[in-house]
Parts: C-alpha cells; structure tokens; sequence
C-alpha cells in the first residue's frame, strides 16, 4: 500500500479519505482511464469537453497556443471532468512551452552556463507563474538527464549539461520555483538519458553504465530529487542493463525498456532509491516503448511493472481495451492497477486540486494572463542571456570586432528550414552598428569558390562570421553542420581561416567544434531566441562580456578542438 502520509505527498487524513473513497467508486474501466494521460490535439473547447466528459482520464497534456485561447479550453475540460485533472505541458524553457505568448527564458543548458542558482529558480518560477495563469498544474521537467554523449541527438542544450552537482542544485531550484505557484513537478528520464547516441523516439536506447558509474553519476542526481522531495518522475524507454542484473542477480540477455522493467521500476526507482511518488512513462507511441513486446502487452505492462500513467496512445480506445482486457486476463493485476490510481489521485491531492476543484478556484480569469510574457519575466531572461553566453575560444585575439578593425564582414548562417529571422536581426544590427555585411547565398557566383584567387577574397572581406542555427530535435538522429559545396570546395566551408579572421557563434548546439575544430574564435549561446541573439551581439562587439561557464565538455573529449 501507498504511504500517502510519506514524502512527497504528505497528505492529512482529509484528503486520503478523499483519495481512497474517489479510487473505490471507480470501475475498472473508470481506473484504466485514470491511469492514462492522453495528448489533446483539438483546440475546440466544445470537442474538448466531449472527450472529458464521456471519459474519466486522469491527466492530459497540451502542446502550446494562444494564451487567452488554451486558457478557455483548460478551464471547460475542469469543469466537465468528474475528477479534477492533471494537466501536462513541457514547460523545460519558460512559458514558450505553453502558450506562444510565453517568455522564453531560455533552454536548460543556457541557464545551467550561469552556473547562478538563482536562474534555475527563476526558470521554475516562470514556467509556474504562466503555466499556472492558463491551467496547467504537472511540468513535465526538470530534466535530470546528464549530456555524457556529445553525439546524443536529443538531451543537448534540454539538459543543465554534464555535471551531476550543478544540474541538482539547478534542478533543486527549479523545482523551488515551480512547486512555491502550485504546480508539480516531473524528473525525468530515468534512468537517465545522454550516455547513449541514440534517440528513444526511434529505437531503445542504452545507458551501458556500471551500477557504480551511475550511482555516481544519475544515481547522485536522482537520489538527491528524490530527497528533495519531487513529486512525480518520468520514465525513458532505455535499457539499462547493469540495472536489471543488480536487481534479478542474472544477466541481461534482451532489450527492455525502463518502461516496462520490474526491475528498473519496482526494484530499483521505488526499492533502492526508495521513490513514493507518481510515476509516468514517456510518450507511449514512441518506437522505444515497443522494442521488447507488443502494444497488448505493453500498455497494462508498464502499469503492472510500476508505472502509474500510460503517457499518449496511437489510439486511446485501443489503449483502453488493452487496458481493461489486461485487468480481466491478469497482465495487470487489482492490486497494482489500485496502486497506480492511488498515486494518480494522492497527487492531485498534494496540490490541493480536489479543494481547487471544490471551491471553483481551479478556474482561472483572463486577468490571470498578464503574468504571461510580463516584463519582469523579459527582464530576467534578457539577464539569463547576457550571464550565459559562453566564450569557448579566443586563440588570436579576434575579438570584439569592430567597423574600425573589420568593417567587410561575409556572413553565414547554417542551418536547415527557415532562418529568416536569424537572418534579418543579425545583418540589421550589423549594419546599424557601421559594418558592410556581404550574405552567404548558395550556389550564386558571389559565393562559389573554385579557382578564384585566394587574394581576391582577402581583398574583399575583413572577416567572416559563422552563426549556426542547427539545433537538436526527437526524431532527428544528427545535429551536425551540413555545408553547401561543389566537389568539396565552395566558399560556405571555411577554407579561409588562415586566410581571413573567422568567428563561430553556435545558436543551439554546443558540440560543433567537433566540425569546425580549426575555429580559433567559437561562441556558445545555446538559444536561438531574439533576445539571446541580440546578448550575442553585443558581446560580439565588445559592449559585454563573456560570463558563461560552459555546463559541457564543448571539446567534444577532442585534442584538435583545443588548438
């Protein structure tokens, strides 16, 4: 049974009695949908309500809108909802991750290169703040996941990097900042992701640590949360093996999901770490989820190992039916399925959401929405920024630059898709600030260097500047530079760092030395965000300094990327 009176829900005798008696009125097809938490694509209150209202989820979660607009439909699925919900949105960069309004704070790893404590309170605070105003009470972050692997194509900047004992004290602050407006927080991905170069949303992925190396290492981060208090954790669909054979005593000899481990779950997260709260998987339709059975199984599976809520369906009446059948044919025992919809209810609880719902100040005003993007949050992200930015070489003294020293600046922006706005604020203030800016444009005779002389670009240019829109993203198995060449030449490649000063500024990455290890002048910023490029500049010319300190290894462990 659920020490509901235990850390972290800390619950009176009022609100367990409220908890068991809501759990015993349910049937199991009420509790199979309890223990779901299915991903709302409509944004038509009228739909919305529909789906609540003839289904008794527990959770929900919502990807980012207009404010005014996800606050209306938030309110109407409260309102239509037997049980008061549990609603989810990734709120890992501010309020961006909830409505386009947001204030964009910054990603994990930018925060993290403060190395202030401060900001990651201010990150919860923001994240809570306007998540709050529109509804949403469960975040689905921090996230605790260590960037070991500088090839892993999915933690990156989402991570406050490689350092166990920086990302607890930002994680630790997060969650002050969080939990003090209300809403509860989410470690997530257990057991830790960022040691492999793989993408859990396409395959299993393996964290191949030594129960030594990870206690040392996750194992440092996810004991210190757990004693700290966090109230619910996320679950990766990676495979651990050196934590299945320290529980089972037998080697490994499969893939399996943390997911859908007893051993992980059952043995490891809630024996040896002694972890009481409410346990989610990751996103179910992931291909990670289902590497080791069938969704049949998997789905009462996870819940039976010692999930207690089936994060999204491919299809949520299919989901229920396997489900349910897994209740009736013994998948999913009675006893675990309460187990989770105990969990499930004692955190609503902790939040006081069964009072909220009672009282109607779970409904929030439009008056709420001035939090959302206010000043006061702007200013700090502003402040975010300028402390972040990290200087990771300087070898030749190119900095800053100046329309006295370099006033012809070639300019290149890499990256995929649209870099429109990149674009046009850079060269902007570029030229504002007195430089001539010539733009990088492929395959056009200006920018096509095949047997031109070498002194014609010299006489043309008095540097070059790289910036560099290329960010991680799930489902894209690379962040590398992919350049523009002609049989392998071409002036987008930079050939000419012997030749002309070249400075390279990173937006997203922070990795890419590891392709341009002959830059003797690189830059982190770890953001892409208007506000974070505009701190980039004015460091660039000298009107700030650098403050960073990096979170990772942007050496990438490599000898060249030094020099």
């Amino acid at each position: 049974m659920v020490n509901l009176k235990a850390k972290p829900f800390y619950l009176d005798d009022e609100a367990i009695k409220w908890v068991e008696e809501t759990r015993n009125s349910m049937t199991d097809e009420e509790k199979a949908e309890q223990i779901m938490c299915p991903l709302m694509f409509s944004d038509d209150k009228e739909v919305l309500k529909g789906i609540i209202a003839s289904h008794n989820f527990g959770s929900v979660m919502f990807r980012t809108g207009v404010a005014a607009k996800v606050q209306e439909n938030l309110n109407a699925m409260q309102e239509v909802s037997k049980i008061p919900l549990l609603i989810a949105a990734n709120l890992e960069d501010g309020g961006t991750g909830v409505a386009f309004e947001g204030t964009s704070f910054g990603r994990q790893m930018l925060v993290a290169a403060t190395d202030k404590d401060e900001n990651g309170y201010r990150l919860g605070k923001i994240c809570g703040r306007e998540g709050g105003a529109l509804g949403f009470n469960w975040s689905f972050a921090p996230i605790l996941d260590l960037d070991m692997n500088c090839h892993n194509p999915i933690t990156n900047v989402r991570t406050f990097g490689s350092d166990a004992d920086r990302v607890i004290r930002m994680a630790k602050n997060y969650n002050k900042g969080l939990t003090e407006e209300g809403l509860a927080p989410c470690i997530k991905h257990f057991p830790g992701d960022g040691v492999d170069e793989r993408d859990q949303h396409l395959l299993t992925s393996v964290n191949d640590l030594s129960i030594e190396e990870w206690e040392d290492s996750y194992g440092k981060v996810y004991r210190s949360l757990i004693e700290d208090g966090a109230l619910t954790a996320m679950i990766g669909h990676i495979a651990m093996p050196a934590m299945e054979e320290k529980i089972s005593g037998q080697p490994c000899n499969q893939v399996i999901p943390a997911s859908v481990s007893k051993n992980i779950l059952t043995g490891y997260l809630r024996g040896e770490l002694g972890f009481n709260g409410l346990i989610s998987t990751d996103a179910s339709p992931m291909v990670g989820f289902l590497s080791n059975t069938t969704r049949r199984e998997a789905v009462p599976g996870c819940i039976e190992a010692g999930c207690d809520v089936l994060l999204f369906n491919k299809d949520v009446d299919e989901d229920i039916m396997y489900m349910v059948e897994g209740i009736k044919n013994g998948l999913l025992s009675r006893e675990r399925l309460d187990d989770a919809v105990t969990r499930v209810l004692a955190t609503k609880a902790a939040i006081n959401l069964h009072k909220k719902k009672e009282e109607g100040s779970i409904y929030n005003k439009p008056e709420a929405l001035a939090i959302v993007g206010c000043d006061e949050h702007n200013q700090w992200a502003k402040e975010v920024a300028d402390e972040g930015i990290t200087l990771v070489k300087n070898l030749e003294g190119t900095l800053p630059i100046s329309p006295l020293k370099t006033k012809r600046i070639f300019l290149e922006i890499l990256g995929e898709g649209d870099n429109d706005a990149v674009r046009t604020q850079v060269v902007d203030r570029l030229e504002k600030e007195g430089f001539e800016v010539t733009l990088y444009v492929p395959e056009t005779p200006e920018t096509i260097f095949l047997d031109g002389k070498v002194c014609d670009f010299k006489n043309k240019y008095d540097l070059v500047l790289y910036i560099c829109n290329v960010e991680t993203a799930s489902n894209k198995t690379v962040a590398r530079i992919n350049w523009h060449t002609l049989f392998g030449a071409g002036n987008n490649l930079p050939w000419f760092v012997k030749e002309v000063p070249t400075v390279f500024v990173s937006l997203g990455n922070p990795y890419h030395l590891l392709d341009v290890p002959m830059m003797k002048t690189f830059i982190n910023s770890y953001n892409n965000m208007p506000h974070v490029i505009d701190a980039t500049m004015d460091k660039l010319l000298g009107k700030s300094e650098f403050k960073g300190i990096s979170p990772v290894d942007a050496f990438c462990g490599r000898w060249d990327t030094k020099l």
